[in-house]
């Protein structure tokens, strides 16, 4: 192997709040973390000046100011780190950097943007056109994403770089330290041994949550409860949701109480239309927690066999699956045997790897698999 360049990290994400895009970057970084430990290497990682240090021994913070957000992405960041290789793993990178990875998840901003706010919707697609013309590569989290993303960007699906999220941060939550998930359940009839099914994600349109709604009724004559958890974030368009009387929305919730609901759910629902990943399917798998998902976009490459899928637009198909869930133990514990050995195809440390790979030699070729082969291409180490 070559030796380790010298190289940092865009940090910007430990001053956002925590959703699948920033739980990937910190779970990446701290990997990563372990991985240059090894190899006795350090990459730091710069910050605004508001960014709380995460405490990585081989990847100390260097916070650096003035300004946050976008404005410290764009001027900052590029006049501290200009002259060395930069990590960039949530979606954005500074214009002007062109001796740098950008990990973009999706392009839904383009295929659905219904979902997003007008700001988003403003800055992203050029900012990302321009990230795809100037940086050394791009990296993604699925082979359905990388096809979307050249399908919007000036980039080829085989020139991108796809590595996913992994699973083995929710096996590190702990139920016994759930602060709100048992008041959650306090009001769920207990009518059946596990008496509700759980959904997670915002209220952006393409999670499409009003497939529940629609099919709340059928699963009340179940006996089953449909709790939400996950709260809306400001760059998408939130979806007012009608009420039904056994739906609840938990809003955000932390992930030890996410440990909590999962454990005692009969299964987790995931009704998106869109998703560049879809990381609750495989925490919940981790979890053994069985997985209901719909057949769209990165789902059934994540999914494999593990899961029951259905249309997103079929509410019908949703109710098969989950009375068939409820009324077979065997068919439970069958999804809950695969889920588990679905998610070792999924790693955290190995993503890391990849990056670590890529920021030797961004130009280092990808194993590209095609879709529904059941595998997650990533590079050849």
């Amino acid at each position: 192997m070559n030796s380790m360049p010298s190289f940092g990290v865009n940090g910007r994400f430990l001053t956002q709040p925590v959703t699948g895009v920033q739980r990937y970057a910190r779970n990446v970084v701290a990997a990563m973390n372990a991985a240059l430990s090894d190899l006795g290497a350090k990459a730091p990682i710069i910050a605004p000046p508001s960014a709380p240090d995460p405490r990585l021994s081989t990847m100390p913070l260097v916070r650096t100011g003035p300004l946050a957000g976008h404005l410290w992405e764009q001027i900052v960041l590029p006049a501290r780190w200009g002259g060395e290789r930069l990590l960039n793993l949530c979606n954005t990178a500074p214009a002007a950097k062109a001796d740098q990875v950008v990990c973009i998840h999706d392009a839904n901003v383009f295929a659905a943007p219904e979902s997003y706010s007008a700001a988003f919707r403003a800055v992203y697609p050029p900012l990302q056109r321009l990230l795809a013309k100037r940086a050394a590569r791009i990296a993604t989290v699925s082979a359905y994403s990388a096809r979307q993303i050249a399908q919007y960007l000036p980039v080829s699906a085989a020139d991108i770089v796809v590595l996913p999220n992994g699973h083995e941060h929710a096996l590190d939550w702990d139920p016994a330290l759930a602060r709100i998930g048992p008041s959650v359940l306090a009001g769920v009839r207990q009518q059946s041994d596990r008496g509700f099914v759980l959904a997670l994600g915002s209220r952006a349109r393409h999670k499409n949550m009003q497939l529940l709604l629609a099919a709340a009724p059928e699963f009340a004559a179940m006996g089953l409860e449909v709790i939400v958890a996950g709260g809306g974030a400001d760059i998408f368009a939130s979806e007012t949701l009608p009420s039904a009387p056994n739906v609840k929305l938990a809003g955000h919730v932390a992930d030890h109480d996410l440990a909590y609901l999962m454990d005692r759910a009969l299964c987790l629902v995931f009704p998106s239309w869109t998703e560049g990943f879809g990381l609750p399917i495989v925490e919940a798998m981790a979890r053994g927690c069985p997985v209901v998902s719909s057949d769209r976009a990165s789902m059934p490459e994540v999914c494999g066999n593990a899961a029951l899928m259905a249309p997103p637009d079929d509410p019908a198909a949703w109710v098969h699956h989950i009375r068939a869930l409820a009324q077979s133990p065997d068919l439970r514990r069958d999804l809950i045997g695969k889920g588990r050995e679905r998610v070792r195809r999924f790693s955290w440390a190995e993503t890391a790897a990849g990056y670590i790979e890529l920021m030797r030699e961004p130009r280092t070729r990808s194993l590209f698999a095609g879709a529904g082969d059941g595998r997650c291409p990533t590079l050849q180490l």
